[in-house]
């Protein structure tokens, strides 16, 4: 498996961990016969693991699809893999500005990690001027 591939299995790994980790500092507080009660999530540090784990299930598809799109048309792997790699750093770093409440900070984040994404999805069209 390559690296990029990797970085498609921890952006995964990292939009789940946000959740359970919400649901694992609200102790008693979560229910899990009711995972989505609505009052669990009226505590504002918990509302804010909720909408990083939205937002990482809605990032997902596209970083996945652009990886697998950019591999299969060979793409330079070498820039695949590290474009991946800042893909995951920014998202990580992203899931800490939500928690921590930086909005103008996670935006910024979201519009690079996006930019990274399309770079990636893009790649095998310029692969030609790209170095390998």
């Amino acid at each position: 498996m390559t690296i990029a591939e990797w970085c498609v299995f921890a952006t995964l790994m990292l939009y789940l961990l946000t959740i359970i980790a919400a649901k694992g500092a609200g102790g008693r507080a979560f229910d899990n016969a009711k995972p989505r009660d609505p009052d669990f999530y009226r505590d504002p540090i918990r509302a804010r693991a909720l909408a990083a784990h939205q937002n990482g299930i809605e990032a997902f598809p596209f970083f996945a699809a652009a990886v697998l799109l950019a591999e299969f048309r060979l793409g330079p792997q070498r820039l695949i893999d590290e474009l991946a790699v800042l893909f995951v750093i920014v998202r990580i770093a992203y899931v800490f500005t939500y928690l921590g409440n930086r909005p103008t900070l996670r935006s910024i984040l979201w519009t690079l990690g996006f930019a990274i994404n399309v770079a990636i999805f893009f790649m095998p069209a310029l692969r030609h001027y790209l170095p390998t």
